[in-house]
């Protein structure tokens, strides 16, 4: 069954070619992190996968990346979205070549799908084929292994990552225990690039048959 996707829309970006000292501390930048690129968008994991991608594709790090509380639905201005992303890098160029890897997965490669046909029930089961330094971190495994993102509800998310757990040769290596700051939960697998696919496969599966059937 193939469910509809729910893009991320990047809501707003800038580049500050030469960051101000006082703000590199509250950051902990090197001193080569001399430039950053911050964004918003509509959706944080969504985000959270873009941000890994663009330390794939240039010389940046994410030195922060938040989501807010309530989600899109609650956002603070028209501009804020679900999420703030901040990657640092020696230079304007490299930033914004992180910030162009940033709006091509979050827009066009990475996405969530809808349950029902009001899109208000929706699960993320996105397979990284390859981790960059940011979602590495985040889950404690070495850059360059696969990785299964699995996102639902509360509810689903629980089910969903006991199926997934069982259907494949994967460790669970993060847990969003629910709520998150945006009501979902959820949780990082690790394992062969195979088994991380069977795990989403699993997952979506089993959260389709709650979706179907809640009782």
């Amino acid at each position: 069954m193939t469910l509809e996707r729910i893009h991320a829309e990047i809501l707003a970006v800038r580049v500050i070619p030469n960051v101000d000292p006082n703000l590199a501390k509250q950051f902990n930048l090197e001193p080569h992190q001399r430039s950053l690129g911050i964004f918003t968008s509509t959706v944080d994991d969504i985000g959270y996968t873009a941000l890994d991608e663009a330390t794939k594709r240039s010389d940046v790090e994410v030195v922060y990346a938040r989501s807010f509380y309530g989600g899109s639905a609650h956002a603070s201005g028209p501009l804020s979205g679900e999420m703030i992303g901040i990657i640092a890098g020696p230079s304007p160029d490299e930033v914004k070549s992180g910030l162009e890897a940033v709006f091509q997965t979050a827009e066009g490669d990475a996405f969530f799908e809808a349950l029902n046909p009001e899109k208000t029930h929706a699960i993320y089961a996105h397979v990284v084929s390859r981790t960059g330094s940011y979602l590495s971190k985040e889950a404690g495994i070495p850059q360059g292994e696969p990785l299964a993102y699995l996102i639902a509800p509360p509810l689903e998310a629980v089910y969903g990552l006991d199926a997934a757990l069982k259907a494949a040769d994967v460790e669970l290596v993060k847990f969003f225990g629910p709520p998150s700051e945006t009501n979902f939960g959820g949780g990082l697998l690790t394992g062969s690039q195979s088994a991380c696919r069977a795990a989403a496969d699993a997952f979506r599966q089993a959260i389709l048959d709650i979706a179907n059937n809640p009782k």
